[in-house]
C-alpha cells in the first residue's frame, strides 16, 4: 500500500504520516516507511518543489506499508479515515528477499 499526500496534510493536530505510520505498527503490520519528496504536483495541478525555497512548503509524501494483501485490505479502512485530500495505492509486490540476519556485517 502507498498513501500519497502532502507533508502538511494534518491529522488531529500532528502529521497525518505519522498517524498513518503509527496505526500501521499498532495493527500488526509487517514494515512501514515515510519518503518526502523534492517535487510533485496533484489533483490541483500545482507543482511543489525543493528547487524554490517559496514553493518548497507542502512537498509529496508517500507512506509505503508493505505486508500480505489481506492485512492491508483491512487496514485500509484506517488510512482513509485519516487521508481526507490524497491518493491511497494498492500495488501487487514480489518480495525477492526479507534479509533479517545481524546489522553489524
Amino acid at each position: 500500500m502507498t498513501v500519497y499526500l502532502g507533508e502538511t496534510a494534518r491529522y488531529r493536530h500532528h502529521p497525518a504520516y505519522t498517524e498513518i505510520v503509527q496505526r500501521a505498527h499498532r495493527a500488526g503490520l509487517a514494515g512501514a516507511s515515510v519518503f518526502r519528496g523534492v517535487e510533485g504536483f496533484g489533483s490541483a495541478s500545482l507543482i511543489h518543489t525543493a528547487r524554490l525555497l517559496d514553493l518548497a512548503e507542502d512537498l509529496p509524501v508517500a507512506v509505503v506499508i508493505v505486508d500480505e494483501e489481506r492485512r492491508l485490505r483491512d487496514f485500509l479502512p484506517q488510512a482513509e479515515e485519516v487521508v481526507t485530500q490524497g491518493l491511497i495505492t494498492l500495488d501487487p509486490v514480489e518480495v525477492v528477499a526479507h534479509l533479517t540476519g545481524p546489522t553489524d556485517v
